[in-house]
């Protein structure tokens, strides 16, 4: 017995020596054709059809070589060709049921043995024409149905894909428009809004038509493919999100862009459009607190940095750690700060409180300072860059980037102008700090080179308390008290003798002085004393002096050992008066209150 395989080949070599020299014997044929071995006999087939147009068996299986090839093509990349395939079919299925009938299968009952079944009936197996009709029935119509189905897979498949493609375009567009996550936010315009909304509207569209190829693909059975959608999340905007996607693959990946689209698109609409309305508020806010300094002339202190006490503030540090128009608001506030602080500072012009004067003063050139530092570190900003975070602001706030820039300028002018004057003021009031006015002297309250040509000389400065000195006139000397009040105009105003002789203006470098007062600042003492002795003892005098009364007494007195300090005991209403020679010895004088020495 020959094998069957090898049988075929014999059949097949027949055939091809047949073919060549005259035509193709159907019957020949036919056993590669019952075989399945469709390759090798689909040329000899087609060239048997094209001499024989009437051969219903033929027409048959012409059909189900085009039916195999369609099932074998392959749905996504063989689509068209599959159509043609599944039409070429239809085609060959069509001719077979119209010419196959009772006569042709009686007659090639051996050509149709895959219809023979069992009759139910009456036991016998044969060929019924209705079998065959209804099997060529189903075939067309399953071939048409998968010709539909396949045509709107590849139609779901293609949508899917460019869908994809579309919010991967418009990412990467947006990817390119954006150095940073910050500067979209920022920057964000109804046109990026857009963007990134219609980025969700195809990504949507992607999904939704992947979802009608996936149910599509379950109608068709097998086909080589299963892909399972996996979303990969954007975390990086500069570095995820490019790629393309292969929608061919089984493990799908594909970047997440309504996610992220729909995240940046709530980040833009929650809170940096809240926080643009914000700025632009304050900053009519702070513009009207400096139209009522202009037209009231009143105060504003503290109502401008209330102003800036915002959540909004820490929100939009979270994308920019130095906002320009916070640092606008804050030159704004300081200019606000200093022009009620010297509206304030007018209730002072005519108080005599020269300390409370020079602190209003002072606190005016703190604030002038502050100003000017703020206005040159904005005027050093790269306001290009800030134009294009902060255009909103800009443009519903000033109009213009020049007329921002002409502010800022203007206001760092305005600064620098008040700076010098303000410095100029401070000097002036520093020097008139220094001296007290008793009628037409003036009396420094200082001790340095330049008072020794004075003709006041002071041994004893307490700050805001007294002074005490000796005045010259034609080099005899005098001593003087005197209170040091805030109009540095004296309520207490004391001269004392001083004696002649070792007090002489030459001798000034030898001369020295003490005072002290009781803690009610009721009773003074001051003491005068020469290093240069006469007789062998240091002269020393001694005033006393009381606030309402004025001068008590004033004595003169002989010390064997220079005077080193004083002190004042009020209960016992005595002056203590310590004593030092050169060899560090020392004890304590004792003056009552009426002036005499006691030890």
């Amino acid at each position: 017995m020959i094998p069957k395989n090898a049988f075929l080949l014999l059949c097949f070599l027949t055939l091809s020596l047949v073919s060549q020299a005259q035509k193709v014997k159907y019957k020949d044929l036919f056993l590669l054709l019952n075989a399945h071995d469709y390759d090798k006999a689909e040329p000899f087939l087609k060239k048997y059809l094209k001499d024989n147009d009437d051969n219903p068996n033929a027409f048959l299986f012409m059909g189900i070589i085009y039916h195999e090839k369609a099932n074998h093509d392959d749905v996504l990349k063989q689509t068209d060709h599959l159509g043609v395939m599944i039409d070429s079919a239809v085609l060959f299925y069509d001719k077979a049921y119209k010419t196959i009938t009772e006569r042709e299968i009686k007659k090639n009952d051996d050509y149709y043995e895959m219809y023979k079944r069992r009759d139910l009936r009456t036991g016998d197996f044969g060929i019924k024409l209705s079998d065959v009709q209804f099997d060529l029935e189903k075939r067309t119509q399953g071939l048409k149905e998968k010709k539909d189905r396949v045509k709107k897979l590849k139609e779901y498949y293609v949508a899917s894909e460019l869908a994809y493609q579309r919010a991967n375009v418009r990412f990467k567009n947006l990817q390119e428009a954006y150095p940073d996550m910050k500067a979209l936010y920022l920057q964000s315009t109804e046109s990026s809004l857009a963007a990134l909304k219609h980025i969700v509207d195809a990504f949507d569209s992607c999904m939704a038509s992947f979802a009608q190829y996936k149910s599509t693909l379950q109608l068709l059975g097998k086909t080589g493919y299963n892909q399972v959608i996996n979303l990969q999340e954007i975390k990086d905007f500069k570095r995820d999100g490019g790629s393309q996607a292969d929608f061919t693959q089984e493990d799908l990946k594909v970047w997440d862009y309504k996610r992220w689209a729909q995240g940046a698109s709530d980040v833009v609409e929650k809170e940096i459009m809240p926080i643009r309305d914000y700025l632009v508020s304050s900053d009519l806010g702070i513009n009207k607190l400096r139209g009522k300094i202009k037209k009231d002339s009143v105060s504003v202190r503290g109502e401008g940095p209330a102003i800036l006490k915002s959540p909004f503030i820490a929100q939009l540090r979270k994308f920019d750690a130095d906002p320009m128009p916070l640092a606008l608001f804050d030159m704004k506030v300081a200019e606000l700060e200093y022009a009620s602080q010297a509206i304030l500072n007018r209730n002072l012009k005519d108080s005599v409180n020269l300390p409370k004067r020079l602190a209003g003063l002072h606190e005016e050139i703190r604030l002038i300072n502050g100003l000017d530092s703020l206005a040159v570190l904005l005027d050093g900003r790269d306001l290009e860059k800030d134009g294009a975070n902060y255009s909103h602001f800009i443009t519903h706030a000033y109009g213009t980037a020049d007329v921002l820039k002409s502010l800022i300028k203007t206001t760092r002018e305005f600064a620098d102008r008040e700076k010098a004057k303000k410095q100029k003021q401070w000097e002036i009031r520093m020097r008139s700090l220094k001296w007290i006015v008793v009628a037409s002297d003036s009396i420094p309250l200082f001790n340095d080179a330049t008072s020794i040509n004075s003709r006041f000389k002071p041994f004893v400065i307490e700050p805001e308390d007294f002074t005490m000195g000796l005045k010259y006139t034609d080099s005899v000397a005098t001593g003087y008290f005197y209170s040091i009040t805030p109009s540095r105009v004296p309520d207490i105003k004391v001269s004392f003798p001083i004696g002649t002789g070792s007090f002489k203006k030459r001798n000034l470098p030898l001369i020295k002085g003490f005072a002290t007062r009781d803690e009610k600042k009721q009773v003074y003492f001051a003491l005068v004393y020469s290093e240069a002795k006469t007789s062998g003892k240091f002269p020393v005098v001694i005033a006393k002096i009381y606030r309402s009364d004025g001068l008590a007494w004033s004595h003169t007195y002989q010390f064997d050992m220079a005077p080193a300090s004083i002190s004042y005991a009020a209960d016992a209403g005595e002056l203590s008066v310590k004593v030092t020679n050169a060899s560090g010895d020392s004890r304590i004088i004792v003056i009552d209150k009426a002036g005499k020495q006691l030890q």
